[in-house]
């Protein structure tokens, strides 16, 4: 399996592209990123890619793997990211 690309990779390709400097491309990231954390509470999407939401957990009941014993997991909120339709087509190919 080949490796994921690291953030430097990525800002090296994006410059290559876009004919624009490694560290401007870099700054991009950065600050897209930073975009995302802001936004996310307000659904953050990215266009072709999918988005970022705010999902509220309930309280559930599990169990501990070591022990079995029944624990309490409480409610909480997690970030989720949802692939959009184009992404997951171009990725896994249309069926």
């Amino acid at each position: 399996m080949a490796k994921a690309m690291t953030k430097s990779k990525v800002a090296d390709y994006l410059a290559g592209k876009l004919d624009i400097s490694k560290k401007q491309a870099g700054t991009y990231l950065e600050e897209l990123a930073n975009l995302a954390y802001r936004e996310a509470k307000n659904t953050f999407t990215l266009p072709g890619l999918g988005k970022l939401v705010l999902v509220n957990r309930k309280a559930r009941m599990g169990r501990n793997p070591q022990t079995g014993q029944p624990i309490r997991i409480p409610a909480k909120r997690v970030v989720r990211f949802r692939v959009s339709k184009a992404a997951k087509d171009a990725i896994l190919g249309g069926r």
